[in-house]
C-alpha cells in the first residue's frame, strides 16, 4: 500500500515538472514573439535613417561642389633663385650662414681673386704694348704722306725741267739741220733731255714706292688698330671675370640649401645656395572640368597642413593658358594610335590676401585651397 502512495507521489511530481517546463516554453515563446515585432521595426528604420542621411549627403555634397571647387593637388611657391659662380676657384672667403635673411647686393661670397688679377695686368701690359706699337706706325704714315708729297712736287719739278729739256732739244735739233748751231750745243740738248727725263722717271718710281709703303703702313695700322679692339676686350673681359670673384645676393630673401663651405673649390655654374624671396603664393593643379566658372578674383579658402587649425583668405590671380603636361619638357604626343583620354590639369595661381609674415609658410609646402566659383 505505501508503494503504491509512493508511485502516486513520483507520477504527480513529475506530471507537475512537465506542467511546469510547458509553461516556460510558452512565456518564451510569448516573449520572443512580442519582441520580433520590435526587431523587424528597426531592420526597416535603420536602413531608413541612413538611406535619408546618403540622400541629404549627397544633395549637399552636389551643392556645394556647384558653388565650391577644391584640390589637394597644390603647394605653395615662391622665387628662388640659385647662386652659381661665374668663374671658378676656391672660396676664401663666405660671409652668410644657413637661413640667413640677406638683402640685394649684399656680399655673400669670395673667390680667391688672384689668378685673375695677374691675368689681367698681362692683358693691359700686351694692350700698352700694342697701343706703343700703333703709335710708332702712325708716326711712320704721318711721316711717309710728308714724304709722299715731296715726292709729288719733285715729280712736278723733274716734269718741268723734262718739257724744258725737251724743248731745248727740239730747237736745238732743228737748228743743227739747219746748220745754225754746232753739234756741241745739239750734243749738250741731247745729253740735258736724258738727264732731264731719266730724274723724272726717277722721281715717278720713287713717289710709287714711297706711296706702296705708305700703303703698307695704313694697313699695318689698321691690323694694330684691330689687335688693340681686341686686346681691349680682353681686358674687359678680366675685368669681368675678377669682379666675379665677388658673388652679391640678386635678391631680398633667405640663404637656403647652401652646399659650400670657405675652402672649397668651386666650377662655373656649380649650385652654391639658393635666395627665397618673402614672396609666396599657391599654384594649385584643378582638373579641367573645374575651371568651368573659375575666373580671376574670385576668393579662395586656404588650409595648409602645417597649419589645420587655420583658414587663410586668398584670391584666384591667374589661370594658366596650358595644361601642366603641355608645360611639361616632354609634352604628350596624342598622335598615336593607341590613346586614352586622360583627364587634364591646369595650374591656377593663387595669392595670399593677409599678412601671413607671422607664419612659418615656405615654397613646397602642401595646401587645399577652395574656390568659390559662384
Amino acid at each position: 500500500m505505501e508503494e503504491k502512495d509512493k508511485d502516486s507521489s513520483n507520477n504527480d511530481n513529475i506530471h507537475l515538472d512537465n506542467e511546469k517546463e510547458e509553461n516556460e516554453s510558452t512565456e518564451k515563446r510569448s516573449r520572443i514573439k512580442a519582441k520580433r515585432p520590435e526587431y523587424k521595426k528597426k531592420r526597416v528604420f535603420v536602413p531608413t535613417i541612413i538611406s535619408v542621411l546618403l540622400v541629404i549627403f549627397g544633395i549637399v555634397a552636389a551643392i556645394h561642389s556647384t558653388y565650391y571647387q577644391s584640390t589637394d593637388d597644390a603647394f605653395v611657391e615662391g622665387r628662388l633663385v640659385s647662386i652659381a659662380p661665374r668663374v671658378s676657384g676656391p672660396i676664401v672667403k663666405l660671409f652668410v650662414n644657413d637661413n640667413q635673411i640677406v638683402k640685394k647686393g649684399q656680399l655673400l661670397l669670395e673667390i680667391d681673386p688672384n689668378d685673375y688679377e695677374v691675368k689681367l695686368e698681362q692683358t693691359e701690359a700686351k694692350l700698352a704694348e700694342a697701343k706703343a706699337q700703333l703709335q710708332s706706325s702712325e708716326q711712320q704714315v704721318e711721316q711717309g704722306n710728308s714724304t709722299l708729297n715731296q715726292s709729288y712736287q719733285d715729280i712736278t719739278a723733274t716734269k718741268s725741267q723734262l718739257d724744258f729739256a725737251q724743248n731745248d732739244y727740239k730747237r736745238y735739233h732743228d737748228m743743227f739741220k739747219s746748220g745754225i748751231t754746232s753739234k756741241q750745243d745739239y750734243d749738250s740738248s741731247t745729253t740735258h733731255l736724258t738727264v732731264a727725263n731719266s730724274s723724272h722717271k726717277s722721281a715717278k718710281d720713287k713717289s710709287k714706292a714711297l706711296k706702296s709703303a705708305l700703303e703698307s703702313s695704313k694697313d699695318n695700322v689698321k691690323v694694330q688698330q684691330a689687335d688693340i679692339k681686341r686686346l681691349e676686350a680682353e681686358v674687359d673681359q678680366a675685368k669681368l671675370d675678377l669682379s666675379y670673384t665677388k658673388i652679391y645676393a640678386p635678391q631680398s630673401g633667405m640663404v637656403a640649401s647652401r652646399s659650400i663651405e670657405q675652402g672649397n673649390y668651386v666650377q662655373v655654374g656649380q649650385p652654391l645656395m639658393a635666395v627665397v624671396q618673402s614672396q609666396i603664393w599657391v599654384v594649385a593643379n584643378f582638373k579641367e572640368i573645374q575651371l568651368t566658372h573659375m575666373k580671376k578674383g574670385q576668393p579662395v579658402s586656404i588650409k595648409i597642413d602645417t597649419y589645420p587649425g587655420k583658414r587663410f583668405k586668398g584670391e584666384v590671380d591667374s589661370i594658366q593658358r596650358a595644361t601642366g603636361a603641355k608645360s611639361s619638357l616632354f609634352p604628350p604626343e596624342n598622335a598615336v594610335g593607341s590613346y586614352v583620354k586622360i583627364v587634364q590639369r591646369i595650374p591656377v595661381k593663387i595669392v595670399f590676401k593677409e599678412d601671413i609674415s607671422k607664419y612659418n609658410i615656405v615654397p613646397g609646402m602642401s595646401v587645399t585651397p577652395k574656390v568659390k566659383v559662384k
